[in-house]
Protein backbone atom coordinates (compact mmCIF):
# COMPACT_ATOMS: atom_id res chain seq x y z
CA UNK A 1 0.00 0.00 0.00
CA UNK A 2 1.30 3.41 -0.31
CA UNK A 3 2.10 4.64 3.39
CA UNK A 4 2.33 7.88 2.58
CA UNK A 5 -1.40 8.10 0.70
CA UNK A 6 -2.63 6.07 3.75
CA UNK A 7 -1.23 8.89 6.34
CA UNK A 8 -2.69 11.53 4.40
CA UNK A 9 -5.84 10.22 4.53
CA UNK A 10 -6.00 9.30 8.32
CA UNK A 11 -4.44 13.08 9.29
CA UNK A 12 -7.46 14.12 6.86
CA UNK A 13 -10.13 12.19 8.51
CA UNK A 14 -9.19 13.51 12.16
CA UNK A 15 -9.78 17.35 10.42
CA UNK A 16 -12.85 15.99 8.72
CA UNK A 17 -14.35 14.44 11.93
CA UNK A 18 -15.75 11.52 10.35
CA UNK A 19 -14.85 9.24 7.29
CA UNK A 20 -17.88 10.28 4.90
CA UNK A 21 -16.73 14.14 5.21
CA UNK A 22 -13.01 12.91 4.59
CA UNK A 23 -14.79 11.00 2.03
CA UNK A 24 -15.61 13.86 0.10
CA UNK A 25 -12.99 16.32 0.73
CA UNK A 26 -10.09 13.40 -0.80
CA UNK A 27 -12.91 12.73 -3.43
CA UNK A 28 -12.11 8.90 -2.81
CA UNK A 29 -14.79 6.73 -2.48
CA UNK A 30 -16.11 5.83 1.18
CA UNK A 31 -15.22 1.99 1.11
CA UNK A 32 -11.99 3.23 -0.02
CA UNK A 33 -11.11 4.84 2.77
CA UNK A 34 -12.21 2.39 5.07
CA UNK A 35 -10.15 -0.28 3.21
CA UNK A 36 -7.03 2.22 3.74
CA UNK A 37 -7.13 2.75 7.23
CA UNK A 38 -8.03 -0.92 7.81
CA UNK A 39 -4.74 -1.88 6.01
CA UNK A 40 -2.88 0.72 7.86
CA UNK A 41 -4.26 -0.52 10.75
CA UNK A 42 -3.39 -4.37 9.65
CA UNK A 43 -0.01 -3.36 8.77
CA UNK A 44 0.96 -1.40 11.73
CA UNK A 45 -0.48 -3.98 13.70
CA UNK A 46 -2.27 -1.09 15.80
CA UNK A 47 -5.48 -0.06 16.71
CA UNK A 48 -5.83 3.90 15.47
CA UNK A 49 -9.45 4.99 15.61
CA UNK A 50 -12.40 3.39 17.42
CA UNK A 51 -15.38 3.24 14.66
CA UNK A 52 -18.93 2.29 15.46
CA UNK A 53 -22.09 3.25 13.69
CA UNK A 54 -22.63 6.38 15.86
CA UNK A 55 -19.70 7.49 16.77
CA UNK A 56 -15.72 7.96 15.76
CA UNK A 57 -12.99 8.35 18.19
CA UNK A 58 -8.86 8.39 17.78
CA UNK A 59 -7.20 6.07 19.96
CA UNK A 60 -4.33 7.69 22.12
CA UNK A 61 -2.07 5.55 19.76
CA UNK A 62 -3.88 6.92 16.55
CA UNK A 63 -3.21 10.33 18.12
CA UNK A 64 0.13 10.02 18.21
CA UNK A 65 0.63 8.07 15.15
CA UNK A 66 -0.67 11.14 13.70
CA UNK A 67 1.69 13.54 15.28
CA UNK A 68 4.41 11.14 13.69
CA UNK A 69 2.86 11.21 9.88
CA UNK A 70 2.35 14.79 9.92
CA UNK A 71 6.42 15.51 10.79
CA UNK A 72 6.82 12.76 7.59
CA UNK A 73 4.60 14.63 5.01
CA UNK A 74 5.86 18.07 6.04
CA UNK A 75 9.22 16.99 5.29
CA UNK A 76 8.54 15.06 2.08
CA UNK A 77 6.56 18.33 1.19
CA UNK A 78 9.61 20.32 2.55
CA UNK A 79 11.41 18.68 0.04
CA UNK A 80 9.10 18.46 -3.21
CA UNK A 81 8.81 22.48 -2.75
CA UNK A 82 12.45 23.28 -2.11
CA UNK A 83 12.38 21.49 -5.61
CA UNK A 84 10.04 24.11 -7.15
CA UNK A 85 11.77 26.66 -5.67
CA UNK A 86 9.04 27.42 -3.02
CA UNK A 87 11.15 27.69 -0.06
CA UNK A 88 13.93 29.40 -1.82
CA UNK A 89 12.50 32.82 -2.88
CA UNK A 90 9.10 34.28 -1.94
CA UNK A 91 6.82 33.60 -4.53
CA UNK A 92 3.19 32.21 -5.65
CA UNK A 93 -0.25 32.45 -4.34
CA UNK A 94 -1.29 33.39 -0.80
CA UNK A 95 -4.46 33.15 0.59
CA UNK A 96 -5.20 35.93 3.47
CA UNK A 97 -8.54 35.42 5.38
CA UNK A 98 -9.47 38.92 7.98
CA UNK A 99 -13.14 39.65 9.58
CA UNK A 100 -14.57 42.60 6.68
CA UNK A 101 -14.46 46.04 8.31
CA UNK A 102 -10.87 45.44 10.12
CA UNK A 103 -9.56 43.94 7.05
CA UNK A 104 -10.68 46.64 4.57
CA UNK A 105 -9.35 49.55 7.03
CA UNK A 106 -6.81 47.97 8.36
CA UNK A 107 -5.04 44.93 6.15
CA UNK A 108 -5.75 45.97 2.89
CA UNK A 109 -3.65 49.30 2.97
CA UNK A 110 -0.55 46.74 4.25
CA UNK A 111 -1.25 43.85 1.50
CA UNK A 112 -1.00 46.59 -1.20
CA UNK A 113 2.14 47.70 0.26
CA UNK A 114 3.48 44.22 0.46
CA UNK A 115 2.69 43.71 -3.06
CA UNK A 116 4.37 46.49 -4.15
CA UNK A 117 7.76 45.24 -2.73
CA UNK A 118 6.70 41.17 -4.30
CA UNK A 119 6.53 41.20 -7.56
CA UNK A 120 6.35 37.30 -7.83
CA UNK A 121 3.65 37.07 -4.84
CA UNK A 122 0.22 37.03 -5.54
CA UNK A 123 -2.83 37.42 -2.96
CA UNK A 124 -6.51 36.48 -2.60
CA UNK A 125 -7.74 38.59 0.36
CA UNK A 126 -11.07 37.07 1.70
CA UNK A 127 -13.04 39.42 4.22
CA UNK A 128 -15.05 37.72 6.23
CA UNK A 129 -16.64 37.78 9.61
CA UNK A 130 -17.08 34.54 9.93
CA UNK A 131 -14.17 32.04 11.17
CA UNK A 132 -12.94 30.42 7.76
CA UNK A 133 -11.50 27.31 8.30
CA UNK A 134 -7.66 27.65 6.87
CA UNK A 135 -7.38 23.44 6.30
CA UNK A 136 -11.48 23.21 4.56
CA UNK A 137 -10.91 26.22 2.85
CA UNK A 138 -6.98 26.32 1.75
CA UNK A 139 -6.53 29.37 3.35
CA UNK A 140 -2.86 30.46 4.11
CA UNK A 141 -3.16 32.96 6.93
CA UNK A 142 -5.90 34.58 9.12
CA UNK A 143 -6.19 37.89 11.00
CA UNK A 144 -8.62 37.01 14.09
CA UNK A 145 -9.91 39.22 16.70
CA UNK A 146 -11.00 37.42 20.12
CA UNK A 147 -10.23 34.55 21.97
CA UNK A 148 -8.87 31.27 20.27
CA UNK A 149 -10.32 28.11 20.57
CA UNK A 150 -7.73 25.10 21.07
CA UNK A 151 -6.74 24.03 17.71
CA UNK A 152 -3.38 23.18 15.79
CA UNK A 153 -2.98 26.43 14.47
CA UNK A 154 0.31 28.64 14.85
CA UNK A 155 -0.88 32.18 16.60
CA UNK A 156 1.30 35.48 16.60
CA UNK A 157 -0.10 38.02 18.60
CA UNK A 158 -0.38 41.75 17.12
CA UNK A 159 -1.97 43.03 19.60
CA UNK A 160 -5.35 43.84 21.88
CA UNK A 161 -8.83 45.46 20.91
CA UNK A 162 -10.68 47.16 23.66
CA UNK A 163 -14.60 46.20 23.47
CA UNK A 164 -16.54 49.79 23.83
CA UNK A 165 -20.25 51.15 24.57
CA UNK A 166 -21.09 54.17 22.25
CA UNK A 167 -24.01 56.74 21.84
CA UNK A 168 -24.75 59.73 20.08
CA UNK A 169 -24.07 62.75 22.65
CA UNK A 170 -27.30 64.37 21.67
CA UNK A 171 -29.35 60.93 22.71
CA UNK A 172 -27.51 61.29 26.07
CA UNK A 173 -29.35 64.68 26.73
CA UNK A 174 -32.72 62.69 26.26
CA UNK A 175 -32.18 59.90 28.45
CA UNK A 176 -31.03 60.26 32.79
CA UNK A 177 -27.81 59.65 33.08
CA UNK A 178 -25.12 56.41 32.38
CA UNK A 179 -24.15 55.64 35.66
CA UNK A 180 -23.56 52.31 35.21
CA UNK A 181 -24.61 49.23 33.07
CA UNK A 182 -27.58 48.81 34.91
CA UNK A 183 -28.95 51.84 33.42
CA UNK A 184 -29.03 50.87 29.70
CA UNK A 185 -32.02 49.21 31.09
CA UNK A 186 -34.18 51.91 30.30
CA UNK A 187 -32.15 53.39 27.69
CA UNK A 188 -32.71 52.28 23.71
CA UNK A 189 -29.61 49.68 22.73
CA UNK A 190 -28.76 48.76 18.56
CA UNK A 191 -27.93 45.24 18.95
CA UNK A 192 -25.96 42.61 16.81
CA UNK A 193 -27.09 38.68 15.99
CA UNK A 194 -24.67 36.85 14.13
CA UNK A 195 -23.57 33.31 14.31
CA UNK A 196 -20.43 34.25 15.61
CA UNK A 197 -21.99 36.87 18.78
CA UNK A 198 -23.65 36.56 21.71
CA UNK A 199 -27.21 38.30 22.92
CA UNK A 200 -25.71 39.70 26.13
CA UNK A 201 -23.26 42.71 26.30
CA UNK A 202 -20.30 42.22 28.96
CA UNK A 203 -19.21 44.69 31.68
CA UNK A 204 -16.37 44.61 34.59
CA UNK A 205 -17.73 45.65 37.43
CA UNK A 206 -15.44 46.69 40.61
CA UNK A 207 -16.96 44.47 43.38
CA UNK A 208 -17.01 41.64 40.28
CA UNK A 209 -13.54 39.53 39.41
CA UNK A 210 -14.98 38.53 36.25
CA UNK A 211 -17.05 39.80 33.67
CA UNK A 212 -20.74 40.34 34.27
CA UNK A 213 -23.35 39.61 31.33
CA UNK A 214 -25.98 42.28 30.88
CA UNK A 215 -29.13 41.12 28.72
CA UNK A 216 -30.19 44.18 26.99
CA UNK A 217 -33.43 45.75 25.49
CA UNK A 218 -32.76 45.67 21.78
CA UNK A 219 -34.78 48.93 19.77
CA UNK A 220 -32.84 47.53 17.15
CA UNK A 221 -31.26 44.29 15.75
CA UNK A 222 -28.68 44.02 12.85
CA UNK A 223 -26.63 41.17 11.13
CA UNK A 224 -23.63 43.62 10.70
CA UNK A 225 -21.26 45.88 12.85
CA UNK A 226 -21.39 48.45 10.29
CA UNK A 227 -25.03 48.93 10.39
CA UNK A 228 -24.69 48.97 14.30
CA UNK A 229 -22.82 51.92 14.27
CA UNK A 230 -24.63 53.76 11.24
CA UNK A 231 -27.62 53.40 13.50
CA UNK A 232 -26.01 54.85 16.62
CA UNK A 233 -24.44 57.39 15.06
CA UNK A 234 -28.00 58.77 13.59
CA UNK A 235 -29.27 58.53 17.37
CA UNK A 236 -31.30 54.68 17.44
CA UNK A 237 -29.75 53.89 20.82
CA UNK A 238 -26.54 52.73 22.16
CA UNK A 239 -24.31 50.25 20.70
CA UNK A 240 -21.22 47.86 22.01
CA UNK A 241 -18.56 47.40 19.49
CA UNK A 242 -14.95 46.93 18.90
CA UNK A 243 -13.18 49.86 19.50
CA UNK A 244 -11.69 50.34 15.63
CA UNK A 245 -15.38 50.02 14.59
CA UNK A 246 -16.61 53.06 15.94
CA UNK A 247 -13.43 55.27 16.29
CA UNK A 248 -14.37 56.74 13.04
CA UNK A 249 -17.38 58.13 15.10
CA UNK A 250 -16.06 59.01 18.02
CA UNK A 251 -13.21 61.48 16.16
CA UNK A 252 -15.97 63.26 14.54
CA UNK A 253 -18.14 63.98 17.26
CA UNK A 254 -20.91 61.52 15.99
CA UNK A 255 -20.18 58.54 19.26
CA UNK A 256 -18.99 59.44 21.94
CA UNK A 257 -17.92 56.39 24.37
CA UNK A 258 -19.97 55.66 27.69
CA UNK A 259 -19.07 53.50 30.60
CA UNK A 260 -15.70 53.27 30.03
CA UNK A 261 -14.74 52.48 33.63
CA UNK A 262 -16.77 49.34 33.33
CA UNK A 263 -15.64 47.93 29.89
CA UNK A 264 -14.80 44.52 29.53
CA UNK A 265 -11.37 43.07 29.13
CA UNK A 266 -9.83 43.78 25.56
CA UNK A 267 -9.83 40.76 23.36
CA UNK A 268 -6.78 39.77 21.54
CA UNK A 269 -5.97 39.86 18.01
CA UNK A 270 -3.59 37.66 16.22
CA UNK A 271 -2.15 36.66 13.12
CA UNK A 272 -2.39 32.70 12.65
CA UNK A 273 -1.43 30.48 9.98
CA UNK A 274 -1.25 26.37 9.92
CA UNK A 275 0.80 24.39 12.07
CA UNK A 276 3.81 23.60 9.95
CA UNK A 277 7.55 23.40 11.43
CA UNK A 278 8.36 24.57 7.43
CA UNK A 279 7.02 27.51 6.14
CA UNK A 280 7.27 28.66 2.38
CA UNK A 281 8.80 31.70 1.60
CA UNK A 282 5.59 33.77 0.79
CA UNK A 283 3.93 32.97 4.15
CA UNK A 284 7.72 33.69 6.31
CA UNK A 285 7.61 37.02 3.94
CA UNK A 286 4.36 38.00 4.79
CA UNK A 287 4.35 36.96 8.75
CA UNK A 288 7.41 38.89 8.94
CA UNK A 289 6.04 42.06 7.09
CA UNK A 290 2.44 42.01 8.43
CA UNK A 291 3.01 41.38 12.32
CA UNK A 292 5.04 44.47 12.96
CA UNK A 293 2.44 46.70 11.56
CA UNK A 294 -0.45 45.43 12.65
CA UNK A 295 0.98 45.41 16.11
CA UNK A 296 1.43 49.36 15.26
CA UNK A 297 -2.36 49.78 13.76
CA UNK A 298 -3.73 48.15 17.37
CA UNK A 299 -1.54 49.93 19.53
CA UNK A 300 -2.28 53.05 17.69
CA UNK A 301 -6.79 52.26 18.13
CA UNK A 302 -6.11 51.40 21.77
CA UNK A 303 -4.33 54.36 22.40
Amino acid sequence: MDRLEAMSMLIKILEAGNFSKASKELNVPLPTLSRKISELEAQLDVRLIHRTTRKLSFTESGLEYIKACKRILEQVEEAESDLKGEYSEPKGDLVITAPVMFGRLYVLPIVTEFLSLYANINVQLVLADGNVNLFEDEVDMAIRIGKLPDSSLIATPVGKMRIVTCVNPSLLEEYPPLASPEDLAGFPCVTLKTNMTIPHWSFRLAKSTSPVSMNIASRLTVTDSESAVYAAINKVGATQQLHYQVMQGVQAGTLKIVLPEFEPESVPVHLLHKTRKYMPQKMKSFLNFAAPKLKDRVQALCS
